[in-house]
């Protein structure tokens, strides 16, 4: 399946992907497609049901329903939609930034606020999250990712847009505790790859986008 395609959301490392009736689905271990009439309905509840014996759901839509953005748009409607964005950052090094937080090696990023724009988003939570002032180079990727909000009591689904950003002033690295972050530190390329393999699927994705744009980087 081309991802490029078909809507794609992460719930933490398992994946929900809603393709037309008539897309293949590559086999693929501990993979299930959905059946309406025996699956029910694709909600939270009934999907992460699911996710205890699968790593990857493939909602198939009927041709006789709707498209697949329409059936998106449908489905989304179960969950408050949150806009965010991050990035990663490089210095004049080749060097990338990355956070460590609850346990796992991240990339900064945040909501986005009212009348902001995604960049100065991505370029204000980046400094708060680290310490790090950078500004935008070039668009990445977009990613969904879904979760249960225990503030709020509410499935919260994450709309977040990457960016590249090149910074060029040394700053002082500074790990923002409140939002659980550990730890900030500049990666050479290898040390970055080998926190990869323990990342989000989001994560990894975003490193996917910034090789396929600036390969020299990563």
């Amino acid at each position: 399946m081309n991802d490029a395609l078909y809507p794609i959301v992460y719930f933490g490392d398992r994946s929900f992907h809603i393709v037309s009736e008539e897309a293949p689905v590559p086999p693929a271990e501990r993979t299930h497609v959905w059946d309406c009439e025996r699956d029910g309905e694709a909600s939270p509840a009934n999907i992460v049901k699911l996710f205890e014996k699968y790593d990857r759901i493939v909602y198939r839509i009927p041709r006789y329903l709707y498209g697949v953005e329409e059936a998106f748009a449908v489905w989304s409607l179960a969950f408050a939609r949150i806009t965010a964005a991050g990035g990663i950052v490089a210095d004049d090094g080749g060097r990338l930034l990355l956070i460590r937080r609850n346990d796992r090696w991240d990339l900064p990023k945040g909501r986005l606020e009212t009348g902001e724009a995604l960049e100065r988003c991505a370029e204000r939570e980046i400094a708060e999250e680290t310490g790090v002032e950078a500004c935008v180079e070039a668009p990445l990727c977009a990613t969904w990712h879904a979760y249960w909000f225990e503030p709020t009591q509410r499935w919260e689904l994450k709309r977040t847009w990457w960016y590249l950003l090149r910074t060029t002033r040394p700053a002082e690295l500074r790990p923002q505790r409140e939002e659980g972050i550990e730890r900030v530190v500049w990666c050479d390329r290898a040390t970055a790859a080998a926190h990869l393999e323990a990342a989000f699927p989001t994560v990894r994705r975003t490193f996917e986008a910034l090789h396929a744009l600036r390969p020299a980087l990563f």
